[in-house]
This record gives structure tokens, C-alpha cells and sequence, in this order.
């Protein structure tokens, strides 16, 4: 298939706005040929309202329904076959393996939630019968159910092209919830992003969903997405990227005349924790295993690990040396964009200002453009608790060595720390049980803790929590990534003392769906 360069208003290509741009081939470093038209104020209002409209027929659609929807534009994102791959290529620098690998979880994503919503329970359904005798005053009926928010929008992540993007993981999970979707194509990879829209657009005609169910636009800059967190028929809003983008996000839709929920996944630097007799029993194998952790996929993941926590001593002397042997060793990799290859040294140079703050290494040599040089820097806990601006971010192969005086100051760096994503924790044989109490601190920072392993690395089911607190996501309580995500775009609604014979499927009394439901109080499949 041929990328045109326009944006989706529902099942119409479209591409009247005045403002022009090209992705950018990293690899080569040129811009791509095709021409992408950002969507115009007045096709962001066609878009809206049609996913208004849609949204009102699409929300009454049954499981089976939505399920054949996500399954079939899982099959035809496969049908794309290598135009898919090749685009992602050129617009990523990454290799064809990660595309693939990609392409894989994403659909993988999509047809974890086909089954989520064709089997049903996911809706949480609980009924409390009437008591009419009760006194002093009788019960009424209640049946409660989640029902979908609305229109959601949707903006695609720079470094998941497909994972965190037009298809990804909150357009299945909105999708599944019984919501419209409008995407904001990330400027990026516009060209991966249309090829993916074409095949949700096609699977929607084949399985005959509402016109406007989804949309994709495309944009440059900020005003598209500013227009659609701000219109009033949107409902919530889906967004992996910066805290900086993200908390812009969250500040508008709370200015709204309605504000509406903003589900934004943000930054992280992951912290780990060193303890000493992990360190003395096998140090130099950790060296090792954080060097590739920290440089994999040019430290373009938000799970990297960013900073590393642990008490001084011959140990982490020593851990420090090796890590930074074996960091120059790996060879340097590209990076997404000439922007982000310039966001990582501006960052990195902003935290080699700090005070107190040493290069233990740092690549040095010549590398082609866009490519980035890793680094590891260390410094001491008390400098560390003092500066807040170290506990920032540096997106990229770079992480810092903190060195704590001893358990107590590891223990109150671990609690000072901004919300993160994951924690994790190397430990010795028999270690563990002397430091409760900085596990404690440890979860109370992290959505995901890990024992003895490495943060990088998402997988996808329902026990995985991709979140944490602010300002690792703007609501703890979710998760972006497994099928419970799915209950960020929709709302608990009680029905009380309705007929039977008008409420929906998942509330009557014969439970026509089979699905499981807490029946005064009991979980149960019965009917009633």
C-alpha cells in the first residue's frame, strides 16, 4: 500500500490543512519522501464529531462484536506484511527483528483484549437483589456495570512505532472498552502510523463498525493535539511520552468546562538497588548485565535502568569499574530522531554540570550521526538527596551510581524519590530479610518491583502493572500495559430497580452471557 500522506476522518482520506511535514530516516539522515498534510482545525472537528456520533451505536455492541472488530485489524496489520516493516525501518533506524517483534505484541495485544471482551466478566457486573420486607426501610434493586467513557484520544509514542501508537495498547484497550478512538499520529513515524490506520479502517468496513469509530491525524507540533484535549466531546485522553508533554496534557483537560481523566505514562529512571553481598558474590556478572540493560535499544525504553542505588564499599568501588568497562565496550547504536540524539546530549551535558557529579565513562570516540555515546556517572547519596535535578531523567544510554554512606541513607534516597514506573532489587543469598523496611519504601515509590533482575522489558497479561506514582504516570491506580488497562476508559454505572427485560445482557437475571458476576455478594456464573 501506497502512504499517502493524509489523515483518516473516519473511513474519508483527508489532507486540506496548510501545514506540511516529512519524517526523518535516521539511518540515512535525510528526510523520507512522503509529504504529510497535519490535519486542519476544521478536519480535528469533523474527526470529533464523528467519533461522537459513532461512539453512540458502537457502545451497544456486543462482546462478540468488538472482539471480531479487534481480531480482524489484528489480521490486517498482518496483511500489510514488509510495507509495514519497511516503513517502520525507515522512519525508526531500528532494525527489521525489533519491527517484527513489534508487530508481534501488538498483536498479541489486540487479541488478549478480543478475548477479554467476548468472554465478558471484564465488566465487573455486581447485582444486589431488592429487599422489600427490610426495615425500616425496604432494600431497592441495584445491578452495577462499567460502561464506556466516550471518545478517547489517543497520542502515539516516538519510540514504540506500533506498540504504544496507532494500534497499540491504549487504542486495543479503548477499543475493547467500547470507545471511539481518535488517534494523534505521532510526527515521527506518520507514514508507520497511516499504513496501521488503513488496516483498522479496513477491519471496521469488514466487520461493519460505525463510520468514525476510528481516526487518525496526523500533526507536527502541539496545536492538533491541543485542539483535541480541549474539544468537549472528548471523554479522556491516552499518552506515553515526556512528563513535560504529558503534564501539558493533564493541566489542559483540567481546565476544561468538564475535565476529563488524562491516562499519561511518563517518565522513569528505575531505580536499583545494589546490596553488598549481591555485589561481593557476583559483581562483575552485574556489571555486565546493567551495561546491556542500560544501553538496550539505546536507552530509548522507558523501563531503562537510570539509576543505580547502593552502599559504599570495596563492592560497589569495584562494580563501578567493571560497569564502566564494560559499558565503552558495547558498541554505540542510533537513536529515533535527530531530536531526540539532541534532547539526550543536552540532558546528559545538564547533569555532567551538577556539582558533585564524576564521569566514571564515557564513549568518546567518533560515531555516525544520530547515533548516541553511553555513559555512567556517579555520586555521593548526600549530594544526591540535596539535588532534586539529579533525580531527573536522561533519556538515552546513561545512568548514575549513587553511593549511600550506609542502609539508613540508601533507605532515605529510595523515599525521596519521584514516582516511578519499576524498582528493582539485586540481593545476595539470605540478604534480603535484614532490609524490610527499604522494601517498604521501595514499593511505595514503584508500580513493579523485580528481584534480581532487570527492569527492561514489559510483558503483556493481566498481572503486569505499567504505571506508578506521579510522575511516573498521572493515576497509580491503572496500568498501560495487560487487560486491565481496559479500565481506564470506562466508568462503574448502577442501575436501580430497572426491568429485567431492559437492562443489559450483563445485569439480567438469567445471565444470558454466562459471564461472572458478585450476586449478593458471591461470585457466581448462576443465574438469578
Amino acid at each position: 500500500m501506497k502512504i499517502t500522506g493524509k489523515n483518516y476522518i473516519g473511513e474519508q482520506l483527508a489532507g486540506s490543512g496548510e501545514v506540511n511535514f516529512r519524517t526523518f530516516n535516521p539511518t540515512s539522515n535525510s528526510e523520507n519522501e512522503p509529504l504529510f498534510a497535519e490535519a486542519s482545525y476544521s478536519e480535528i472537528d469533523q474527526a470529533v464529531e464523528l467519533a461522537w456520533e459513532a461512539f453512540k451505536k458502537y457502545r451497544t455492541f456486543s462482546g462478540a462484536r468488538k472482539s471480531e472488530f479487534l481480531n480482524a485489524i489484528a489480521d490486517e496489520i498482518l496483511n500489510l506484511g514488509d510495507a509495514l516493516i519497511d516503513a517502520y525501518c525507515q522512519e525508526s533506524g531500528l532494525p527489521a527483528g525489533r519491527a517484527e517483534g513489534e508487530r508481534g505484541r501488538t498483536v498479541f495485544q489486540l487479541r488478549s483484549f478480543a478475548d477479554l471482551v467476548k468472554e465478558g466478566s471484564w465488566v465487573e457486573a455486581s447485582v444486589d437483589t431488592a429487599l422489600p420486607e427490610r426495615e425500616p426501610v425496604p432494600k431497592p434493586d441495584l445491578r452495577k456495570m462499567l460502561i464506556p467513557l466516550g471518545p478517547v484520544v489517543v497520542f502515539g509514542a516516538s519510540n514504540f512505532p506500533l506498540a504504544y501508537s496507532t494500534a497499540g495498547g491504549d487504542t486495543a484497550a479503548a477499543l475493547a472498552a467500547g470507545c471511539s478512538v481518535i488517534v494523534k499520529s505521532h510526527p515521527m513515524h506518520a507514514g508507520t502510523g497511516e499504513l496501521v490506520a488503513s488496516a483498522i479502517i479496513k477491519a471496521a468496513r469488514l466487520t461493519g463498525m460505525p463510520n468514525g469509530v476510528f481516526s487518525n491525524l496526523n500533526s507536527s507540533g502541539i496545536e492538533v493535539g491541543v485542539q483535541l484535549v480541549s474539544h468537549l466531546k472528548v471523554k479522556a485522553v491516552g499518552f506515553t511520552g515526556s512528563i513535560q508533554g504529558g503534564r501539558a496534557l493533564l493541566d489542559l483537560a483540567a481546565q476544561r468546562e468538564e475535565p476529563i481523566p488524562v491516562f499519561a505514562e511518563m517518565g522513569s529512571v528505575n531505580p536499583v538497588v545494589l546490596l553488598p553481598g549481591a555485589l561481593k558474590e557476583r559483581g562483575e556478572k552485574l556489571a555486565k548485565q546493567y551495561a546491556g540493560s542500560v544501553t538496550l535499544g539505546t536507552g530509548q525504553f522507558c523501563t531503562n535502568p537510570g539509576l543505580l542505588l547502593g552502599i559504599k564499599g570495596e563492592e560497589l568501588e569495584r562494580f563501578i569499574q567493571d560497569l564502566a568497562q564494560s559499558i565503552v565496550e558495547i558498541e554505540p547504536s542510533i537513536m529515533l530522531h535527530p531530536n531526540i540524539v539532541g534532547a539526550y546530549e543536552r540532558n546528559k551535558q545538564k547533569a555532567l554540570a551538577q556539582e558533585g557529579l564524576s564521569v566514571v565513562a564515557e564513549l568518546t570516540q567518533d560515531v555516525p550521526a544520530n547515533f548516541a555515546r553511553q555513559a555512567v556517572t556517579t555520586v555521593e547519596g548526600s549530594t544526591f538527596l540535596k539535588n532534586t535535578a539529579l533525580h531527573q531523567e536522561v533519556f538515552g544510554p546513561f545512568t548514575m551510581v549513587v553511593q549511600c554512606e550506609d542502609a539508613s541513607q540508601l533507605e532515605e534516597v529510595v523515599s525521596r524519590l519521584e514516582g516511578q514506573l519499576t524498582g528493582t532489587v539485586i540481593t545476595g543469598k539470605d540478604e534480603l530479610s535484614g532490609y524490610s523496611s527499604l522494601i517498604a519504601a521501595l514499593q511505595n515509590r514503584v508500580g513493579r518491583i523485580i528481584y534480581n533482575g532487570v527492569p527492561t522489558g514489559v510483558e503483556v497479561c493481566p498481572s503486569m502493572v505499567h504505571g506508578g506514582p506521579y510522575p511516573a504516570s498521572t493515576d497509580s491506580r491503572f496500568t498501560a500495559v495487560g487487560t486491565y488497562s481496559i479500565r481506564r476508559w470506562a466508568r462503574p454505572f448502577s442501575f436501580q430497580d430497572w426491568p429485567d427485560e431492559l437492562l443489559p445482557e450483563e445485569l439480567k437475571n438469567d445471565n444470558p452471557l454466562g459471564i461472572e458476576r458478585k450476586v449478593n455478594n458471591v461470585n457466581t456464573r448462576e443465574e438469578i
